[in-house]
């Protein structure tokens, strides 16, 4: 067996890859497995994507010095948010609400390549890839994982192991944990396209009877497009020419943002909830997907992974400092504790929102259009929502708070 690490990250995608990095010069003798090579073509999760970075997200980011001032991130400053078929809407503005921009849109192959950037500047960083977690044995003192690393086998022995590695985690497999799973029936369709006038900072949430649509600005002309679909009907509204398809967008969006033009290449994604019964098991913590996955809705997915990563790394650093064993009981128990809150209520927050927009129940879509216009009517609810949007949330590791 070999030397004994103090932790082991299986799964490098984008919170597994912001976790590394968040442990660099704790202290710790880290490494980090991922099941393709490290490139950002390989890596599922540096996708087509357009990330919603939360303001807390960018600061950590930046903070971690995996983002600069420089960064192609762009800051989102107004979002519209509206319900076809229902009267009223909510304008959120952050300069009229006294506050910086909420966050900022970032293709997830950018942040990908900034991720993997860092990572190569990480001082005693262990990388495994290609690496595949195939065993995992806890024990007393530490935990044995085998690994397949091209047809070889490897053990690594750790005295805390990190699930970072997904939706369909290999490590919440193995440790008997379960999770409660939802198909939404649905597919988030990804692409990019061309708007008739540069957005400014400003981004569309539309519902609709088939889901929602989000349009986000990516800078000059450019957007970034969420269209959700039934899961059947995603292959044939993938594969539409480029006419049909924007007739499709300007059908369910609506002409807010003016012409549209130029999609790029469709991917569809399937939606489903997958929440861990558990995020813990002995010297073992799930984090990012693995722990929670959420409807796209909202823009919470990554954030609320971020902030799992974060909250560990301020937990194991802490414990460093101390000499504490970074695998012990009453850190993971702290762990869950700090992000109960934050993991409960944003859940909640995604799975409740889709319910609810997508509710056609005559008395509910009244209520809900005035809950719009007491929402739009409202600055103090309204900077509460944001600050929330924002990942101001529960207990937020310093690395997300402003310096």
């Amino acid at each position: 067996m070999n030397h004994t690490l103090d932790v082991l990250i299986i799964g490098g995608g984008l919170v597994g890859a912001s976790l590394a990095i968040a442990l660099d010069g704790a202290g710790l003798a880290v490494a980090l497995a991922e099941a393709v090579p490290p490139r950002a073509d390989l890596q599922p999760s540096y996708d087509e994507r357009n990330l919603v970075l939360a303001r807390a997200s960018m600061h950590a980011l930046l903070a971690l010095g995996v983002l600069d001032a420089a960064s192609p991130a762009v800051p989102l400053r107004r979002i519209h948010v509206s319900r076809r078929g229902d009267f009223g809407s909510v304008r959120l503005d952050a300069a009229a609400l006294g506050l910086p921009p909420f966050g900022a849109v970032l293709p997830a192959r950018e942040l990908g390549n900034a991720l993997l950037a860092r990572l190569a500047r990480c001082s005693g960083l262990l990388r495994m890839a290609p690496a595949t977690a195939v065993a995992i044995v806890p024990g007393e003192d530490a935990v044995e994982v085998e690994f397949d690393t091209d047809g070889a086998r490897r053990s690594m022995s750790a005295r805390l192991v990190v699930g970072a590695d997904g939706a369909t985690s290999f490590v919440r497999e193995h440790l008997g944990i379960g999770a409660e799973r939802h198909d939404y029936g649905q597919s988030a369709i990804v692409t990019t396209l061309t708007t008739e006038r540069p957005l400014d900072g400003q981004a569309y949430e539309r519902f609709t009877d088939s889901g929602p649509v989000a349009l986000l600005p990516l800078g000059d002309c450019r957007a970034g497009l969420v269209l959700t679909v039934p899961a059947t009907e995603a292959g044939r509204v993938a594969a539409l020419d480029d006419a049909a398809f924007i007739d499709c967008v300007h059908a369910r969006l609506g002409w807010r943002a003016g012409r549209l033009s130029r999609p790029g290449r469709r991917k569809p994604y399937p939606l489903a909830r997958c929440l861990a019964a558990r995020t813990t098991a002995r010297r073992c913590v799930l984090v990012g997907n693995a722990a929670q996955t959420v409807h796209p809705l909202g823009a919470q997915g990554f954030n609320l992974g971020l902030r799992d990563a974060l909250t560990l790394a301020e937990l194991l650093g802490e414990a460093a400092g101390a000499g504490s064993d970074p695998g012990a009981p009453d850190l993971l128990a702290r762990h869950v504790a700090r992000r109960a809150p934050d993991r409960a209520a944003t859940t909640a927050f995604s799975d409740d929102l889709v319910r609810l927009m997508g509710n056609e129940f005559l008395p509910l879509r009244a209520l809900r259009s005035l809950g719009f216009q007491a929402l739009e009517h409202s600055a103090p609810l309204k900077r509460r929502f944001a600050l929330r949007g924002m990942g101001y949330r529960g207990d937020v590791a310093a690395a997300g708070l402003a310096p």
